[in-house]
């Protein structure tokens, strides 16, 4: 049995013919978005205890398009030459949703951001996801920790 989930989920459902290199910019952005949102969720719920009531407002705080924009500023130094590739297709992919509560540009550095999550999830490098994710955003989920 495959440990990580991304392996469960392709021995269980099938492997499929699609690796992350073949999708496109939007579609890796389609489930870095969620993979994003995981992590941070899953970062909150085992340093909360399970505190719901207001981890759903510390989760928005942190996955927005400029927390996003943010996170990708401060790690875009330490990217590989591939992962900024994947990055720069992603920021610069034409993406028909409008930002609602953002900039043009923190939309697009977003949409960025999460095609190398994308990216990084579906290829199984997951250490690295978490690696870029910790380095970019421990200072967000240690003040959102302490409120």
């Amino acid at each position: 049995m495959e440990e990580s989930l991304t392996g469960s989920i392709r021995e269980y459902f099938g492997a499929g013919t699609h690796d992350a290199k073949s999708q496109s910019a939007l579609s890796l952005a389609y489930i870095g978005d969620c993979i994003y949102d995981l992590v941070v969720r899953t970062v909150l719920i085992t340093h909360e205890g399970g505190k719901h009531g207001g981890l759903h407002n510390k989760a928005t705080r942190i996955v927005n398009a400029q927390s996003q924009a943010d996170l990708i500023d401060a790690i875009e130094s330490e990217l590989t030459d591939e992962e900024r590739a994947v990055y720069h297709r992603g920021r610069n992919a034409n993406n028909t949703s409008k930002a609602k509560n953002a900039s043009i540009i923190a939309y697009r550095k977003a949409t960025g951001l999460e095609a190398l999550i994308g990216y990084l999830y579906l290829e199984g490098r997951h250490d690295r996801l978490v690696e870029l994710m910790k380095l970019g955003m421990g200072d967000q989920l240690t003040i959102s920790q302490n409120e």
